[in-house]
């Protein structure tokens, strides 16, 4: 991974185990954010989840796409960045270990402090969730 990217990534506000990107694929500051997230057996986050299913939580397939969303604010100069509303989110199937998941994140529109997303999140070209999401800068 380019450096570029891995800094991207390093100005999440979060550490392991809760920064749930792997690789960014793709970014157009200010515009889209292609990201990419792999979803392994030993991944803390499946232990004691759905018992021995290694269903990834839904919780967290939207917590990555708001980091993904995250990435294309993170230049903006602030303190942080805070999830303040997330719409219309759907889930289309299940997500399991050996999966990879890919984000897209689309800026919607700005109204600072708000940032409005459209994002998508797939497995194989098969979209796996769908979501407004809307962060707040402090």
């Amino acid at each position: 991974m380019n450096d570029q990217y891995l800094s991207l990534i390093k100005s999440l506000p979060h550490s392991y185990p809760f920064v749930l990107i792997d690789r960014v694929l793709e970014f157009i500051e200010g515009k889209r954010a292609v990201c990419q997230k792999n979803i392994t057996v030993n991944d803390v986050l499946l232990q004691g989840h759905c018992g021995d299913n290694h269903i990834f939580p839904a919780v967290f397939i939207l917590e990555a796409m708001a980091q993904t969303s995250g990435l294309l604010i993170s230049g903006e100069g602030t303190e942080g960045t805070y999830l303040s509303m997330i719409r219309d989110a759907g889930f289309n199937r299940l997500v399991i270990s050996g999966d990879e998941l890919v984000i897209t994140s689309s800026v919607f529109y700005k109204l600072p402090p708000l940032y409005v997303f459209e994002v998508k999140a797939s497995v194989r070209d098969e979209i796996v969730s769908e979501a407004e999401i809307t962060l707040a800068l402090v």
